[in-house]
């Protein structure tokens, strides 16, 4: 029976494509849905197959997705609790919810529905992908960041990678209400923002690191004026004074390139109270750490990593490769006389997404770049029955140096706030 239904989908839906014609490749005149769906009912109901009131309605919405959306994943892409789609090739799709990879019983008919699937998605931009563009990063109309890279390279077919876009980011309650920060964690980074203190968000991938630092950023102060900079613009920030800037990739000439290291220097122009950068990949990093070290103070950024230790290392390397020949220890005076806190995620076992540790970076000492522990994750607190991680955030006792800073803007912080916690008895499990 199915076999059949899959031979009739295909039947039908050639049949449509041929009434709508050029309507579909048209990206400046998109298809009307309800016309679409009169002629496809129309379609279905001319049929001689005998087929269930539900069948002709899986029939008519897998048509419709194919056509008019993005063929078998339209649904993943409809499901607010699934936050990323990997496609590796046309017989296997896996999805992440709620920080946990599954793999779906969806498949694509074919490589050719999967590669019509990416064509639509990158033409929309104004992008192509083939054999001389074998690899190409896009962007959804609402947002969600797609990474495309097709044979010869993928051996094993297209493969493609979605990361979804929120369309009601998480809130700084979300993030509590998650346990990935706490009240008290929470009152310290809040007063740190409005302090105007340098903040590196670190992590792996996928930890929470632009959501976290999208939540920072909200606690700017609605005074001052923002420049974000994004490889691919997701950062959602609700005060009114912000200019967004986004990198471009070089044409299929190889032409036309911006890049986040040119926007960052054209910001500098542009009287910004903050910098927000989304993401610090290269050579970028250098001229970010003379921004925040020449008047722009408050500014934030991410950079992936394994722990705030490697974070300064990854930010040398990254200066490094600005191509200046600096010697080590001016690149770690610039970057300890720059960096006032790190922050650091990391995606555990259970799926959740939590703050393990917030490090203040104190100065150069001997050639080392020294730091201290504000708050760090108990992982002594175990797991539940559920396989959930009980720790939280806890406080080390030690008030950070740049209280002094802080006093400046006129913020204080009760000593409750660092407050030290002993850790919990080892739970054996």
């Amino acid at each position: 029976m199915k076999a059949n239904l899959d031979e009739l989908k295909k039947s039908i839906r050639m049949r449509l494509v041929e009434e709508l014609g050029a309507e579909i490749t048209a990206p400046d005149r998109p298809v009307d849905p309800d016309r679409a769906r009169n002629i496809l009912t129309n379609f279905i109901a001319s049929e001689r197959t005998p087929l269930s009131a539900a069948d002709k309605l899986q029939l008519s919405e897998d048509i419709l997705d194919d056509v008019l959306g993005y063929g078998p994943i339209e649904k993943y892409l409809k499901d607010p609790e699934v936050t990323e789609i990997m496609i590796n090739g046309p017989d296997t799709v896996y999805i992440e919810r709620f920080g946990l990879i599954e793999e779906t019983d969806t498949c694509f008919i074919n490589d050719q529905q999967l590669r019509r699937v990416i064509d639509k998605i990158v033409s929309r931009i104004g992008r192509r992908i083939d054999e001389s563009t074998p690899m190409v990063d896009a962007r959804l109309p609402d947002g969600s960041r797609v990474n495309v890279i097709i044979p010869p390279l993928a051996l094993d077919g297209a493969v493609m990678t979605i990361r979804k876009f929120s369309a009601d980011p998480l809130t700084v309650e979300d993030l509590v209400r998650f346990g990935t920060l706490t009240e008290p964690t929470v009152e310290f980074l809040r007063a740190c923002v409005r302090g105007r203190l340098n903040i590196i968000v670190s992590g792996g991938t996928g930890t929470g690191k632009t959501t976290t630092l999208n939540v920072l950023s909200s606690f700017i102060p609605a005074s001052d004026r923002v420049v974000t900079i994004e490889d691919a613009a997701e950062l959602q920030l609700k005060q009114k004074h912000v200019i967004r800037l986004e990198s471009r990739p070089a044409n299929i000439e190889g032409r036309g390139q911006v890049t986040i290291r040119e926007l960052l220097r054209n910001a500098l122009r542009m009287r910004p109270d903050r910098i927000v950068v989304g993401e610090a990949r290269g050579g970028e990093a250098f001229d970010m750490l003379q921004a925040m070290n020449t008047g722009h103070d408050g500014s934030l950024s991410t950079v992936h990593c394994n722990s705030p230790r490697d974070a300064l290392a990854r930010v040398e390397t990254m200066v490094l490769m600005a191509g200046l020949e600096l010697p080590p220890r001016a690149i770690r005076e610039q970057i300890s006389s720059a960096l006032d806190l790190i922050i650091h995620l990391a995606r555990l076992g259970d799926g959740s997404r939590r703050v393990t540790q917030i490090s203040e970076v104190q100065g150069l000492e001997n050639e080392i770049i020294t730091m201290q522990d504000i708050f760090t994750f108990d992982f002594s607190m175990g797991i539940d029955e559920t396989g959930r991680y009980l720790g939280r955030l806890k406080g080390t006792g030690i008030r950070p140096q740049f209280m002094a800073k802080l006093a400046e803007h006129a913020i204080e912080l009760p000593a409750e706030v660092f407050a030290y916690e002993q850790p919990e008895p080892v739970r054996q499990q």
